[in-house]
């Protein structure tokens, strides 16, 4: 009698101790979906294409179970400043939840070249390296799309 309720108890232990675990991994990891949008050419299409991606997944799957960051860095950085014909559309787009992430490397080298510090639209965020900031977010487990 003692060894039936003995591996009754320790069942329910077990069983106990998955689902509090399972509940702070699910606590921890977020959302249920995280991908990470390269931007790096300075065709308008292909900026509008990767704004359509990220808008169409957060549709998708709905704006609480995707986080979204958009990298721009070498010529795609244009996506990200006031002049580009997306730069409304950005501000929309982070103001719903959708990081946009600019290279610092980038920007350092257009200063230098230029003599001027490219502006950036309203919710960019900088980022010390595109590349590695993509990296990064792959390590965390983003999927990866590029246009």
């Amino acid at each position: 009698m003692k060894t039936v309720f003995d591996t009754i108890r320790i069942t329910t232990l077990l069983i106990l101790a998955m689902l509090a675990t399972t509940a702070v991994v699910q606590a921890q990891d977020g959302p249920a979906h995280k991908i990470v949008i390269q931007v790096s050419g300075p065709d308008p299409a292909e900026h509008k294409i990767a704004l359509n991606m990220a808008s169409n997944l957060q549709k998708l799957y709905g704006m609480d179970n995707i986080k979204v960051e958009v990298v721009a860095f070498g010529r795609g950085l244009g996506v990200l400043t006031p002049e580009s014909a997306e730069a409304a559309r950005v501000k929309s787009m982070a103001m719903q939840d959708v990081r946009f992430s600019a290279c610092a490397n980038t920007m350092d080298k257009i200063e230098r070249k230029s003599g001027k510090r490219p502006q950036l639209t309203e919710g960019v965020e900088i980022v010390p390296a595109g590349v590695g900031r993509i990296m990064e977010l792959q390590e965390q487990g983003y999927a990866y799309a590029s246009p």
